[in-house]
């Protein structure tokens, strides 16, 4: 009985043929390359069996094929990367997508270490600080306008100093009479807090607190001997080197106000005229 050898698909006699095996069945090539075979994104033809097959995504190429989208370079056992669906050699995507370096203008190449800042993109040995042209990397730095220095230049170069440390601000301050400081160097002469964002005034060029102020400066009531800041707009009653809290200008005797009204003085202390009457 004669031995049967055929194609799985179209029954022809494999004997003394070429022919491929797939899942245990035999085909022929023509029915292994119909049924089979990947086509190529690039010629649109089917790859055979003779051919290599190569691969990116689920998408297939001849080897002749495998070439850059750009340049026609071939690709094959080259690193490639792929936009908008097309296959470009490192060089043809560089030039064409990848960031330019903001201080050298040279493409900044893909896998290469960068450093971006508002929007710009550099080489990390062109991030340099533009005093010192010391490469920045990681280090805190200070922008001014299109350029950026790293702190020690920076604070040489440009930065006021604190009237009271003398060391730079580099971040905020507060100027008083013409000189910069620190806001956590302004402080109230008298208890030490800080006056920036606070009410404050001034004795012999010396900032206080308006308590300190009102404690050590300001004129007593002769009533209650509390302080008359005369901030802010108080009003208070003055006579004969004394003062008076504008509440506290009252009648000795009947507690009556004085303000703006006739008063007697007996000894240290003011009375309306009808109280001084009978004194």
């Amino acid at each position: 009985m004669a031995e049967h050898f055929d194609c799985h698909y179209c029954k022809v006699s494999l004997l003394g043929k070429k022919y491929i095996l797939r899942d245990n069945n035999q085909y022929c090539v023509k029915c292994y390359e119909n049924l089979y075979s990947n086509t190529c994104e690039d010629c649109r033809t089917p790859i055979g069996s003779d051919c290599k097959d190569l691969s990116y995504k689920d998408h297939h190429w001849h080897e002749q094929c495998f070439k850059c989208a750009k340049c026609s370079r071939s690709l094959v056992e080259k690193p490639f990367a792929a936009k908008d669906e097309n296959l470009l050699c490192t060089e043809c995507y560089s030039n064409e997508y990848s960031s330019k370096c903001f201080t050298c203008k040279k493409t900044i190449m893909p896998g290469s270490r960068k450093m971006e800042y508002r929007g710009n993109s550099w080489h990390e040995t062109c991030f340099a600080c533009k005093r010192c042209r010391q490469p920045m990397g990681t280090k805190p730095f200070i922008p001014k306008e299109t350029d950026s220095y790293c702190v020690p230049c920076y604070e040489k170069q440009f930065a006021l100093h604190c009237s009271f440390c003398k060391k730079a601000i580099t971040t905020g301050g507060v100027t008083y009479h013409d000189q910069p400081w620190h806001k956590e160097c302004f402080l109230c002469t008298g208890c030490k807090m800080q006056l920036a964002g606070q009410r404050f005034t001034s004795k012999d060029d010396f900032p206080y607190c308006l308590d300190c102020f009102s404690n050590l400066y300001a004129k007593k009531c002769a009533a209650c001997a509390k302080a008359i800041a005369g901030l802010g707009g108080s009003k208070y009653i003055s006579f004969e080197d004394r003062q008076w809290h504008n509440d506290c200008f009252n009648c000795k005797k009947c507690a009556i106000s004085l303000v703006g009204r006739g008063f007697l003085t007996n000894r240290d202390d003011v009375l309306c005229p009808e109280c001084g009457r009978d004194v």
